[in-house]
């Protein structure tokens, strides 16, 4: 990467083009670990920030998050017998276990993915 100047008076001023970067959506995931390294990681952070990689990385960490957390609870269904039949026949059973579920994988994922 070169870059160029132009002068004014005495000073060389650099021609920096700032690309624009399209508005990123951040979920639940994306948006816990943005706030983990404000907290932790501030180097980190900032460096992110001035490469410009920071809300394509946050964006990747949400995604990866919730496809985890997705492929977790269902196999944690599978494994439990946790269906739509049960859903059909005990309703709050089947949402006490599928947020047993979800706050399980959670707790995995956050401990290895956000907060690491």
């Amino acid at each position: 990467m070169e870059i160029t100047y132009h002068k004014e008076g005495d000073y060389l001023i650099p021609d920096l083009i700032i690309e624009e970067q399209k508005p990123v959506h951040l979920g639940k995931y994306g948006i816990m670990r943005l706030n983990y390294m404000k907290s932790h990681k501030r180097g980190l952070l900032a460096e992110m920030e001035m490469l410009g990689t920071l809300s394509k990385y946050l964006e990747e960490v949400d995604k990866t998050a919730t496809e985890q957390i997705d492929r977790i609870v269902k196999a944690m269904a599978k494994q439990d017998g946790t269906n739509e039949e049960l859903k059909a026949k005990d309703q709050m059973k089947w949402v006490g276990l599928m947020n047993n579920y979800l706050h399980c994988a959670e707790e995995i994922v956050l401990k290895d993915l956000i907060f690491d």
